[in-house]
C-alpha cells in the first residue's frame, strides 16, 4: 500500500533567512513610508535598496516537524505499521502591532489520514509555537493540542488550531543610533560609501537581538523527529 499523501500539500517553510549582505542597503523602519520614499525592494534616489523591517515576526515551521506518524505497534518503524500520519499545512498570521506587547496570531490546518477505517476513532495530537530571537535563543514556547475526529469508514480527517507568540516592542526595536547607522545616506566618495553597515560586528549583534521568530509544529519525541529526518 502506497501511504505519502498524494492530495495534500506539502509545507516547505525555511527556519530563518540570513540577514543580506549588501552593500548600500537602506534599512527603512516602521510600518509605513513617507510619501516619496522608495517601497519595499524599490531602488531609492542613492541607488540603494530599500527594505522594510517589522516589529512583527515572521511565521514559519521548522525542517522535520510539520509532519508527525503514528504506528502500531508503536516501536515498529515499517510502512505497514502506520496507524495515523498528519500533516500541518495552511499556516497564516495576523499581527497586532498598536501596543507595547506586539501579539502575532498564528492560525493552521491539520490534515490527518488513518490505516484502519473501521469505526468512529479520535485522535489528539500536541503542537508547540515557539519565539526565536537572533535565529537561535527560544524565549518562550507553549504546547497545545489539537483533536481530530474520524468518522466510521472514514480514513481522512482534518482540523484547525490556533496559537499566539508575544513579543516587547522594546525588544525587537533597534537602538537609535544602530537606526541611524543602517538608515545614513552614503555619498560616492564618503569613506564608509561602499561599507555595509551589517559587516560591522556591534551593528549585525543589535540586529539579531532585535530579530524574532514564531515558529510551530508537531510537539514530537526522539524517535519521531529523527524518524522525520532520516525517512
Amino acid at each position: 500500500m502506497r501511504w505519502p499523501f498524494r492530495s495534500f500539500e506539502k509545507v516547505s517553510v525555511a527556519v530563518k533567512a540570513p540577514i543580506p549582505a549588501v552593500s548600500a542597503i537602506a534599512v527603512i523602519l516602521g510600518a509605513t513610508l513617507l510619501g516619496g520614499c522608495a517601497g519595499k525592494g524599490e531602488v531609492d534616489a542613492t541607488g540603494g535598496i530599500s527594505a522594510v523591517r517589522s516589529v512583527c515576526p515572521p511565521v514559519a515551521i521548522p525542517a522535520a516537524t510539520g509532519d508527525i506518524t503514528l504506528f502500531d505497534p508503536a516501536g515498529s518503524r515499517e510502512q505497514s505499521a502506520i496507524d495515523v500520519a498528519a500533516l500541518m499545512t495552511n499556516v497564516r498570521s495576523t499581527c497586532a502591532d498598536a501596543t507595547d506587547q506586539v501579539v502575532t496570531s498564528v492560525t493552521f490546518d491539520i490534515r490527518a489520514r488513518r490505516n484502519r477505517t473501521e469505526g468512529a476513532r479520535d485522535v489528539t495530537l500536541p503542537y508547540f509555537i515557539t519565539v526565536v530571537r537572533g535565529g537561535s535563543a527560544v524565549v518562550a514556547k507553549r504546547i497545545g493540542r489539537v483533536a481530530l475526529h474520524f468518522d466510521a469508514g472514514q480514513a481522512l480527517a482534518s482540523a484547525s488550531a490556533t496559537a499566539s507568540a508575544t513579543v516587547a516592542r522594546s525588544a525587537a526595536t533597534l537602538p537609535d543610533d544602530v537606526r541611524e547607522k543602517l538608515t545614513r545616506k552614503r555619498k560616492a566618495g564618503d569613506q564608509d560609501a561602499a561599507v555595509d553597515p551589517l559587516s560591522t560586528p556591534e551593528v549585525r549583534q543589535a540586529v539579531l537581538r532585535a530579530s524574532f521568530e514564531a515558529l510551530v509544529g508537531f510537539q514530537l519525541t526522539d524517535d519521531q523527529l529523527k524518524y522525520n529526518a532520516t525517512r
